[in-house]
């Protein structure tokens, strides 16, 4: 039985990985084909470089994608340090309604953003996409945060009082720093999610506002090329680096705990 689940656990991994593998391998194809491979070649990416319209796209994600993590941060911080630290009446009800876009599928939530900004007359631009970026990921940051201060011990923060420093001295000298590793893992897991982010987006941007997302399904309609491997890669690669950092931030509060 025993076996047989491990060979389970193999073919589920070698399912979900070969066709990502094969992606970055012919990223280095020397030929125009993606399933012919023709030698060795680092053209795709010199001509992926060159291309000024994955630029912009990418130059639009990254102001989406930072904009949307550093405001997201904010709040969810915020509100994972009034949910912990505070009892009020809505506590439970804010509790829940932060963590909706975590159960409401993409799709439903980006149709939703879309009603909403038709029912206000809200223009599709960038401004869209970040609102839309933000509201999904609080949910995660504030989740990440929680987590910090799940063995967060108030009474440093009484014995800093004590001590004779005010409310907001308390705060950047003794809460902040010792948050600050559930902070930069939340914020990095938001700057992933929202650079990686396809359903939303396309939904909610405007026309001339592309992102690095919505530029690759739109290339796919004129045919796959090894450019787009190129592209597929870097974001891999990015994404990788960002949860490695993540994880790591996130094993800092755990030994920190």
């Amino acid at each position: 039985m025993k076996r047989l689940l491990e060979t389970n656990i193999i073919l589920v991994f070698l399912f979900l990985y070969i066709p990502i593998i094969v992606v970055v391998i012919f990223s280095f194809n020397s030929g125009n084909q993606i399933a012919v491979w023709e030698g060795f070649s680092l053209s795709w990416y010199k001509r992926l470089f060159t291309n000024s319209d994955a630029w912009r796209a990418c130059k639009n994600s990254l102001i989406i994608a930072c904009l949307s993590t550093i405001i997201s941060t904010i709040i969810g911080t915020a509100a994972s340090l009034a949910i912990h630290k505070y009892r009020f009446r809505i506590r439970t009800t804010l509790t829940r309604t932060l963590y909706l876009p975590l159960i409401i599928p993409d799709i439903v939530l980006a149709i939703a953003l879309l009603t909403f900004y038709s029912q206000i007359r809200f223009s599709l631009k960038l401004t869209s996409v970040i609102i839309a970026h933000i509201v999904f990921c609080i949910a995660y940051v504030t989740i990440v945060v929680q987590a910090r201060l799940q063995g967060y011990d108030d009474t440093i923060e009484e014995a800093a009082l004590d001590l004779g420093a005010n409310e907001w001295q308390t705060f950047w000298r003794v809460t902040l720093p010792l948050i600050a590793p559930g902070i930069i893992g939340g914020a990095l897991l938001a700057f992933t999610l929202s650079i990686d982010d396809f359903v939303i987006t396309f939904f909610t941007a405007g026309v001339g506002y592309t992102t690095l997302s919505v530029y690759i399904y739109s290339s796919i309609k004129f045919g796959m090329t090894p450019e787009l491997n190129a592209i597929s890669t870097i974001l891999l690669v990015n994404s990788i680096g960002l949860i490695l950092l993540f994880l790591w931030f996130r094993n800092r509060n755990t030994q920190t705990n």
